[in-house]
């Protein structure tokens, strides 16, 4: 059984919207982030006397560190916060990145910061590198605020355990989460060492009164967004399970109904966190799409069961509250550049693709949409799509197996076989990781600038 959810007017108005393409502001960002960390490094040599002996130069190159490492503990949490210049214009999945790069790099400033210090302490005090270790119980028993310092460099490191590839997998995504927000912790309580014994801040107010708004601001964020944002979203838009469908053998979609929903400022391509008040769902919170263009009562997701949290979606009940972040993602028609579109979707990664192969602003023509699936019986939400296709002029191609199990050539000259001009089209794309790169590849192959190919990742 399938369902069929259409924009109505709204879509249709969509459709008709003139081309505006929004850039990224990630370059901007990236140049602010590296402006700080020069005004972090000012701030160490300003407070630098000169380096007499070895002892001064480890015991710099340990405050140095430790400052980095503050400063990019802060960017780390701002990169939670889910701040919607950064998850609706510069992508979650590309923040995400950035998070994870960010935290692989305050590890090993914190274990540089760490030693460093900890050698030049014990050089100071007579001892030598092998007294490293007792040094370091020694001042973590004496120094103000070092306690917490261990307690919270103790769950950093137990967090960057954790987010390793193969560990990461085999904990499962729920353990993962929950323990990834120890973070917040952790810098809390890595914090005030940094006031009490960093050396700069006890000469220098001004750069107190720095690090402190710094540390304010993100933590005011980290509020705003995290937790005050989503409980108005919630109280004001009451979103509850309307019903849940079968739509092929493993996928089904959910129709969530609430309070008007067009004012939550959802654009096709985006997705949500969803938070199911159901027995063994009510700690999970999952990304998902909308598989269509948002209603005033309705909005739908279309889910593959593939592990514990997406089987559980097919024995939802009607009527279960509903807990919903977002929206997030930037892969939306502000993205654009060009009056034509080449849509590629990868099995369940559809969903997106669906919502704006209905809504993407273009004329007749101007809309392809390939659906990649291991086999015709796979092919979700296929009458919707074809239905769609029909009122838009627009184009629908498949790509499936053929009956002995050989994959479709989806290569470079087969594209510019069906689309001539591919290198005149904008591309967005969702599926999994592994076909994402061969696909574009194809694309970049076939001559599409890197720039006018969309694609976001929800592995997160």
């Amino acid at each position: 059984m399938t369902t069929t959810l259409a924009g109505g007017r709204a879509a249709r108005r969509q459709t008709m919207r003139r081309i505006r393409p929004r850039r990224s502001p990630a370059v901007p960002l990236v140049i602010a982030l590296w402006a700080g960390a020069a005004a972090v490094l000012w701030l160490w040599w300003d407070n630098t006397p000169s380096l007499a002996d070895n002892t001064a130069k480890i015991l710099a190159a340990g405050r140095i560190t430790g400052l980095l490492a503050g400063y990019l503990m802060a960017l780390v949490v701002l990169q939670m916060a889910r701040v919607p210049a950064l998850e609706r214009r510069v992508g979650s999945d590309r923040v995400a990145r950035w998070h994870a790069m960010s935290g692989r790099y305050t590890i090993c400033l914190v274990i540089a910061h760490v030693f460093l210090t900890m050698w030049a302490y014990a050089l100071q005090a007579g001892k030598t590198l092998s007294d490293v270790v007792q040094q370091t119980i020694d001042s973590v028993n004496t120094l103000p605020d070092m306690g917490k310092a261990a307690i919270g460099t103790g769950l950093l490191f137990l967090i960057a355990f954790l987010s390793i590839g193969g560990i990461r997998r085999m904990i499962g995504y729920d353990t993962w989460y929950h323990v990834h927000l120890l973070t917040y912790a952790a810098v809390y309580l890595t914090f005030w060492h940094q006031i009490t014994t960093g050396n700069e801040f006890a000469v220098e107010p001004t750069a107190k009164t720095f690090w402190y708004g710094l540390y304010g601001i993100v933590t005011a964020l980290v509020l705003w967004y995290r937790v005050i944002t989503p409980i108005r979203l919630n109280l004001r838009h009451r979103m509850y399970v309307e019903a849940v469908i079968e739509e092929t053998p493993g996928i089904v979609s959910v129709l969530i109904g609430g309070r008007k929903l067009h004012r939550m400022g959802a654009e096709a391509g985006q997705f949500f966190r969803w938070r199911f008040k159901a027995p063994g769902m009510r700690f999970s919170s999952h990304p998902y799409s909308l598989s269509a263009a948002p209603r005033p009562d309705m909005l739908r997701i279309t889910v593959k069961a593939i592990g514990d949290h997406t089987s559980r979606l097919r024995d939802l009940k009607p009527g279960t509250k509903v807990w919903a972040e977002g929206p997030y993602g930037a892969m939306t028609a502000q993205r654009r550049s060009r009056g034509k579109v080449l849509l590629v979707a990868g099995g369940v990664g559809i969903t997106p693709m669906r919502a704006l192969f209905e809504t993407l602003p273009g004329a007749s023509g101007d809309i392809t949409l390939l659906y990649r699936a291991n086999s015709t019986q796979d092919l979700a939400l296929w009458d919707e799509l074809a239905k769609i296709a029909d009122e838009r002029g627009a184009r629908l191609m498949y790509a499936v197996n053929s009956p002995d199990g050989e994959r479709p050539d989806i290569s470079a000259e087969r594209l510019q076989q069906k689309l001539p001009d591919i290198d005149k089209h904008d591309v967005f794309m969702c599926g999994p990781a592994g076909f994402a790169q061969s696909v574009y590849e194809a694309l970049r192959g076939a001559g599409v600038p890197a720039r006018r190919i969309h694609h976001e990742s929800f592995e997160m």
